[in-house]
């Protein structure tokens, strides 16, 4: 079956359609909830509430890019709100542009294991955590991370330089 086709029983409010659409996406879904969730438990709830939402406002995609793009804006927008909810950032300030690393010279090293950065990402501040997975998985330019988070450009600057030296200092205790 298709995807179009997919979609069309879905929104007949066919179950088994339902279930193949949850089934062929929410585990790459879980994976973008799992890096913004602060544990597995959240993460689940969040998958959850993002697919409620993919079924409820399955009539507004309108098939201009791929289904699997448009679920995990979903999946970001619900985590970012309940990210939101805990107030994250409120304690975070703007550094001087000055102290900004710069992503061409900053060597981080290249880790033996991918999953071992996974776990350090995983293990890093709410705040840190965010902004760094949507600047650097998601590839969302500063002023949007702003515009989601409600925090200025450079807040997001500032969090990201700093999530990139939370990770660079681990990275290096660890070789």
């Amino acid at each position: 079956m298709d995807e179009s086709q997919l979609l069309k029983d879905c929104l007949n409010g066919n179950v088994h359609a339902q279930k193949r659409l949850y089934e062929n996406y929410s585990r790459k879904m879980f994976g973008v909830c799992l890096r913004y969730a602060p544990d597995h438990c959240m993460a689940e709830d969040l998958l959850q509430e993002g697919f409620i939402r993919v079924f409820t406002r399955l009539d507004t995609f309108r098939s201009q890019g791929s289904l699997e793009g448009w679920i995990r804006r979903i999946m970001v927008t619900t985590s970012l709100e309940m990210l939101r909810k805990k107030d994250v950032l409120r304690f975070s300030v703007e550094l001087d542009n000055a102290v900004l690393l710069n992503d061409e010279t900053d060597d981080i090293p290249e880790p033996a294991d991918p999953d071992a950065v996974l776990k350090l990402i995983k293990e890093m501040p709410d705040g840190f955590r965010t902004v760094f997975n949507l600047y650097a998985i998601e590839d969302y330019k500063h002023s949007e991370i702003g515009q989601l988070l409600g925090i200025s450009e450079g807040t997001s600057k500032s969090q990201y330089t700093r999530a990139r030296a939370w990770l660079l200092k681990r990275l290096t205790e660890r070789k």
